[in-house]
Formats: C-alpha cells, sequence, structure tokens
C-alpha cells in the first residue's frame, strides 16, 4: 500500500490520521501522521487498511522494506511477482521482505470488504539488497495465551513462524483486566487500539489511539479495561539507519 493524503485529530494520546489511498481503499494511519510526523526506528508506518467490495491496490512496486499485514475482518487476496497467490484472511498474517524489489497486488476477497493492520519495518542499510521473500501463517499457526489480565497472540516473536531481518515483538492483546507491557529499554515502540476502550498508564485509550514509545523509557506501560478491549503492542530494536520513505519505497 502506498500513501496518500493525511488528516489528523488529537486528543489525549494521539489519534491516528484518515489517509486515502484512492478509490475504495481508506486508513487509519497511525503514523507518520501530520499530528505525529515522525517514523520510529526500526518502524516506518502503521496503519489499519479498509477495502471496499472489488477494490484493492493493483500490481505495483515496493523495496528496502519488510510489511506484515495482519487481518482482522474479512479476506484479502495477494499476489505477488514470486509467483505467490494466497488470501489472508482473519487472524492470519503476512511477511513479505521487498528487499531489491518485488511487485505485488492487494484486493478484497469474495466480493466482499475487508480490513487489517499493515506495519512497514525498515531494512537495515547493509540489507537494502536482500532478497525478496515472502511468507505466511494461519490463526492457528500464531500462539495464543492466557496471560494475567488479558489473551495475547504472538503475530512476530517467540513461537511465531514469521521472521524478519529486525529484532522485533508484535503481540494482539485482548485486555481482560489490567495488562503490563514491558519492553526493552533500547528498544522502541507502540500500542494501537484496535476495538473497545480502556486506560493507558491512567489515560483514555479508544478505537484508532496511538501511543509511541520512543526508546529509553525505563516504566513498564499499564493497560486496564472495565470492558474487554483490543490494542496490538509492537516494538523493535532501532537500527540507526535513517529512513528514507519515497512512496512505496524506503531507500
Amino acid at each position: 500500500m502506498a500513501s496518500n493524503e493525511t488528516t489528523t485529530d488529537r486528543d489525549g494520546p494521539l489519534s491516528g490520521g484518515l489517509v486515502r489511498h484512492g478509490a475504495g481503499v481508506t486508513a487509519n494511519r497511525a503514523f507518520p501522521t501530520n499530528d505525529y510526523p515522525a517514523n520510529l526506528d526500526p518502524f516506518v508506518l502503521f496503519e489499519r487498511f479498509y477495502i471496499d467490495p472489488e477494490k484493492g491496490f493493483p500490481m505495483h512496486p515496493h523495496k528496502g522494506f519488510e510489511i506484515v499485514t495482519y487481518m482482522l475482518e474479512g479476506g484479502m487476496d495477494h499476489e505477488d511477482t514470486l509467483d505467490v497467490s494466497y488470501t489472508a484472511r482473519a487472524g492470519e498474517a503476512m511477511r513479505i521482505t521487498t528487499g531489491s524489489g518485488i511487485r505485488h497486488s492487494e484486493f478484497a476477497a469474495d466480493g466482499a470488504a475487508c480490513n487489517g493492520l499493515q506495519l512497514w519495518v525498515n531494512l537495515p542499510d547493509a540489507k537494502k539488497d536482500a532478497e525478496p521473500d515472502y511468507a505466511d501463517a494461519t490463526a492457528d499457526q500464531l500462539p495464543t495465551e492466557d496471560r494475567e489480565g488479558a489473551t495475547v497472540t504472538t503475530v512476530v516473536g517467540d513461537g511465531s513462524p514469521l521472521d524478519l531481518h529486525t529484532e522485533m515483538e508484535y503481540l494482539d492483546v485482548r485486555v481482560t483486566d489490567e495488562w503490563t507491557w514491558s519492553l526493552p529499554d533500547d528498544w522502541t515502540g507502540f500500542l494501537y487500539s484496535v476495538a473497545g476502550e480502556g486506560t493507558v498508564d491512567g489515560d483514555a485509550f479508544e478505537e484508532g489511539d496511538v501511543l509511541p514509545v520512543e526508546a529509553g523509557r525505563s516504566e513498564d506501560i499499564v493497560l486496564e479495561a472495565e470492558e474487554p478491549f483490543r490494542v496490538v503492542a509492537v516494538s523493535g530494536r532501532p537500527h540507526g539507519d535513517p529512513i528514507r520513505q519515497r512512496g512505496p519505497f524506503v531507500l
């Protein structure tokens, strides 16, 4: 997916910005936006996308980064120049290493709308020309466990079949009471609210909100909910390399 027009609001935690990708495709962009213009090394961008029936992205190029797509509702048809053809459905994930260059298409499947989450992860400068690669994981392959105060699915991290060229963790968390998120001091990350509402370190946090976490924070982050609410918690080790995004390319 490529970036286009972005608008933002702000109320407590950052609110995502509306991005129009074209006819039938919109997104709630967590970052970068006018309100939070920075990338979060090693992360280039993150958004929740919505694709109308029979709509999507025709074949288009990418290079220089990795893509993690995690479906929330419906299905999305993916085809690429590696001769991969796959339909990702709710609870399933795909990882694409664009490396030296790849082309792919993304369309809503089965004549129905779909939505999901897409994360772009920068490749370190030494791996910008890596061989393009693809992997996917069904919902059954992504480990899910009950932890104190939450149910957690690991999209990327311990036990997941998906790995990247960046050391990182991607958790889908359904908070039922109180859950504490810990990340290494030298990692960056973010929380994004998928559904419902609760609090993060005492501040209201509702669907579409995002909390960027810069490296160097030593305190754990506490999430609380009176009713179940769903967030993703993503963190990773920064590369220390500049992130130069030029539309569908990260140089």
